[in-house]
C-alpha cells in the first residue's frame, strides 16, 4: 500500500511552480480559484431537488456544494489525522505534511466542484442531452467518431466537470482553472471513457472523461497514483482512494439536507421528520443521546429541532464514514473496493435505508420535482435542437446562421472537428443555469418578443 504517490501540488495549463511567497497552500488555491469562478457562483440558480425560486429557502447546487465542502473538510481532517499517526513507517516527508496538514484542504475543494459540470436542471437536463443524440443517431451518428460518440449519447455531469475545470475556452487561459491534480482526481467517481463504461462496476459505472479530456486526465492518473484496470481493452482506472471520501460527503448531505427541505415545504410532517433523523442518530451510536434529549427540550421552534438533528446526524454520519473508511483502507489504496461509503453504513444501519427510502417515494417523485424535471427536459432538448443541427450544416441558410449568432464567442470553435463543434454548443447549453435556460427557450420559441427594460 503506497500512500506516497496519491498526491500531487501539479497543475493543468502550467509548467512552473506554486509561488512560495504565497501564504497559502496550492490546494488551498485551488479552493480560492473555484469559489471565485463564473461556473461555481452559476450553481446558484442551478436546481438541487425542488423548483426555484420559492417563498420558502430550499437548497439550490450552490449552497449544497458549500456544504458537501464542509463535510468533506471534516473527512479530511479525521482521515489525514488517522493516515499521519498510523503510518508513519511508511511516509516519506512530504507526505507526514500533506496528510497532516492539506488532505482536509483536497476534499474540500474536490467537494466544492463535484457538481460543477452538471447542466441546468440536473439529471433531467442530462437526459434532454443523452435523448437528443440518440434519438438523432440516423442523422448525427455518423458524423462523428465511435468513441465521440458515445461521448455524446452518454453526457454525464461527473465527466463534464473534469472539462468544465480543465479546458480552454476561445480567449481564455489554457488549463481552465488550473487546479491541482489531486484536487481534479477527487472529483473522479467514474474514470474511464465513455465507451468503457459497465453498470456492473462501481468505477465504470458511468464515465469519468471525455475524448476532449482524456489526455489530460491520463496526465492526472499517472500524477496521483491511479491504478490502470487492465480488465478492458479502452481506458479505464480504479477509482482514486479520495474519490470515496468525496462521494460520502455527498451522499451524506443530500439524503439528510433533502430531508430538512421536505419538512420546510411540508412534504413530511415535522414530527416524522423529526422521528427519522432522532432513529438515525440512535441507531449509529455516535452521539451522546441522553445529552441531545435534554437539548431537544428546550427547543420549541419546530425548524430549529430539525436543524438540531440535521447536524447531530451530518455528525454522526461522518464519524462512521470514518470508520468505515479505515476499515477499508488498505483495499481502497489498491483500486479493490467496490461499495460506497454510505452504502456500507446503510448496510448496518436500517434507520439509514428508511430515509433513502422515504426520499426516493415521497421528495424525488413529489408532484413539482416531477414537474421541474419535465419542463427541464424539454427546454434542454429544444435548445439543443436549436443550435445542434445548424452548427454541424456544410451550407448554412440565413436561419442558421442567426442562431449560431447566439452562441458566446467563448465557446466557438475554428475547429475543423463536428465533435468540437457540438462540444461548444454542450459546454453553452451545460453551463447555463435554470433561469437563463428558460428564459432563451422562451425567446427562441416566440413565448417572450422584444426588449424589456
Amino acid at each position: 500500500m503506497n500512500l506516497n504517490n496519491l498526491y500531487s501540488s501539479k497543475r493543468t495549463g502550467v509548467d512552473h511552480k506554486d509561488d512560495q511567497n504565497d501564504p497559502r497552500s496550492g490546494y488551498q488555491r485551488d479552493y480560492d480559484r473555484i469559489v471565485f469562478s463564473s461556473a461555481f457562483r452559476r450553481l446558484q440558480n442551478k436546481t438541487q431537488v425542488f423548483p426555484l425560486p420559492g417563498s420558502v429557502f430550499v437548497h439550490n447546487r450552490l449552497t449544497h456544494s458549500l456544504e458537501v465542502s464542509s463535510v468533506g473538510r471534516s473527512l479530511g481532517s479525521l482521515v489525514g489525522k488517522y493516515i499521519y499517526e498510523n503510518y508513519q513507517d511508511e511516509l516519506n516527508s512530504d507526505s507526514k505534511t500533506f496528510y497532516r496538514n492539506h488532505l482536509k484542504n483536497v476534499l474540500a475543494s474536490a467537494c466544492l466542484c463535484h457538481d460543477i459540470g452538471n447542466p441546468a436542471f440536473g439529471h433531467s437536463g442530462e437526459d434532454a442531452m443523452v435523448s437528443f443524440f440518440k434519438k438523432n443517431k440516423k442523422e448525427l451518428k455518423a458524423k462523428f467518431g465511435e468513441k465521440e460518440y458515445y461521448d455524446l449519447i452518454n453526457f454525464e455531469g461527473n465527466a463534464n466537470s473534469i472539462r468544465v475545470l480543465t479546458q480552454q475556452l476561445n480567449g481564455k487561459s489554457k488549463g481552465g482553472l488550473r487546479l491541482t491534480y489531486s484536487t481534479l482526481a477527487a472529483i473522479a467517481k467514474y474514470p474511464c471513457e465513455s465507451i468503457a463504461q459497465n453498470g456492473g462496476f462501481t468505477h465504470r459505472k458511468k464515465f469519468g472523461f471525455l475524448q476532449s479530456e482524456k489526455n489530460t486526465f491520463i496526465e492526472i492518473a499517472l500524477n496521483t497514483g491511479m491504478k490502470k484496470d487492465n480488465s478492458v481493452s479502452d481506458l479505464s482506472y480504479f477509482r482514486h482512494p479520495f474519490v470515496w471520501l468525496v462521494e460520502a460527503a455527498d451522499d451524506i448531505c443530500y439524503n439528510i439536507i433533502d430531508l430538512e427541505d421536505a419538512q420546510r415545504l411540508k412534504i413530511i410532517g415535522t414530527s416524522h421528520c423529526e422521528s427519522l433523523l432522532d432513529n438515525l442518530i440512535r441507531c449509529l451510536g455516535i452521539e451522546d443521546v441522553d445529552k441531545m434529549d435534554k437539548t431537544l427540550a428546550t427547543i420549541k421552534d419546530k425548524n430549529e429541532r430539525i436543524s438540531y438533528l440535521r447536524a447531530k446526524s451530518i455528525n454522526s454520519l461522518i464519524f462512521k464514514a470514518f470508520e468505515v473508511y479505515k476499515s477499508n483502507l488498505e483495499d481502497i489504496v489498491n483500486g479493490k473496493h467496490e461499495t460506497s461509503l454510505f452504502e456500507l453504513i446503510s448496510e448496518g444501519c436500517g434507520a439509514v435505508q428508511e430515509i433513502v427510502d422515504f426520499s426516493v417515494e415521497h421528495i424525488y417523485n413529489e408532484r413539482s420535482v416531477v414537474e421541474i424535471e419535465n419542463a427541464g427536459y424539454n427546454v434542454m432538448y429544444e435548445l439543443l435542437n436549436h443550435f445542434v443541427h445548424p452548427i454541424l450544416k456544410n451550407k448554412k441558410d440565413k436561419s442558421d446562421k442567426k442562431a449560431l449568432r447566439l452562441i458566446p464567442k467563448q465557446y466557438r470553435t475554428e475547429s475543423e472537428s463536428n465533435y468540437d463543434k457540438v462540444m461548444g454548443i454542450v459546454d453553452y447549453l451545460s453551463g447555463m443555469t435554470d433561469i437563463y435556460a428558460t428564459e432563451l427557450y422562451r425567446k427562441i420559441k416566440g413565448i417572450d418578443i422584444g426588449l424589456k427594460s
